[in-house]
């Protein structure tokens, strides 16, 4: 059975406010599923009944195979939840701090000891095994907390927003972890509301807002869902109202949106080139300190979703 993990219509309230509304998705063996969505649309809430540490108000979640109810044992020990907020004991070291949560799943000295040592090499901490987490920086701490998560080999990990700020070097070890891990079977639930991130680790995407899950697919199928016009983003040093008019005037532009100092030109001909625009605006040319041709990607589709970019 390839699937591991099955949410089936869940439900969650919190006084007046629907924080989870009719969701439902599938994470197989070897696959990375991402919830995308701005802070405050859910995510969290949803992956925290997901994993059983949170009652549902209705709905099923099943995990490899089986119904997971808040007394489920095995169910949760399928599971490896890494939470937003750092689970680990800072004055330990990291070594110690994995040890600790190892004992508590059981397994026997020898055999933890062999996987410490994997899972630090996975994240990138071999050589800071002794290490007290307080010596750490805050993404040596989230990459410990991803070691404490796999270091009793679960079906499944869960990542609530992983990389939230974390440094570059961080963020690049994390990424490339998970990448290793699902390359090697691992089922993996990532949210975050990076769209690169789930557009680099993600084969099924689930777009969340306001509790809801408003669209779900590949990267690919879901960019296909958004006008495939060409656009063109042109950013000016100062922009001048008379500048959108001057374009809206020519024959091959469709549409224009203005934000700022920078305009969005929509074409209804996809062989006009950037130069040509030039061409014709020869006064304005000399204000333009930037353009780029806008391809569509899953920040497209939210704003098309919702009327509103990602991180709103």
């Amino acid at each position: 059975m390839d699937e591991v993990l099955v949410c089936k219509n869940l439900m969650k309230r919190f006084g007046n406010r629907q924080a989870v509304d009719d969701i439902s998705f599938a994470v197989n063996k070897g696959q990375c599923y991402g919830l995308l969505g701005p802070n405050g649309a859910g995510k969290t809430t949803t992956i925290s009944i997901a994993c059983g540490l949170l009652e549902r108000d209705s709905g099923e979640v099943y995990v490899n195979g089986k119904v997971l109810v808040h007394t489920s044992t095995e169910e949760k020990k399928a599971i490896g939840y890494v939470p937003q907020d750092l689970a680990l004991y800072p004055e330990l070291s990291v070594s110690d701090n994995i040890r600790f949560f190892g004992r508590l799943y059981g397994i026997e000295s020898k055999e933890l000891s062999k996987r410490i040592d994997g899972v630090l090499e996975l994240v990138g901490l071999s050589d800071r095994k002794n290490d007290r987490i307080n010596t750490f920086s805050g993404g040596m701490k989230r990459r410990a907390n991803i070691a404490v998560g796999l270091v009793h080999s679960p079906l499944l990990l869960v990542l609530d927003e992983p990389t939230v700020g974390v440094d570059p070097q961080s963020r690049n070890a994390i990424l490339e972890a998970v990448q290793n891990l699902v390359t090697e079977g691992l089922a993996v639930l990532y949210t975050t509301h990076y769209m690169e991130e789930a557009e680099r680790l993600c084969h099924s995407i689930g777009i969340m807002d306001s509790g809801k899950l408003i669209a779900e697919g590949t990267k690919h199928s879901l960019v296909g869902t958004v006008d495939s016009s060409r656009r063109i983003k042109i950013k000016f040093d100062k922009y001048e109202p008379n500048f959108e008019t001057i374009f809206s005037k020519l024959s091959y532009v469709n549409k224009i949106e203005h934000k700022a100092n920078e305009i969005e030109v929509i074409l209804n001909n996809d062989s006009v080139q950037i130069a040509d625009i030039f061409k014709e605006v020869p006064d304005i040319a000399p204000s333009i300190i930037a353009a780029e041709i806008v391809e569509p990607n899953l920040e497209s589709v939210f704003l098309s979703l919702t009327g509103k970019e990602l991180r709103d």
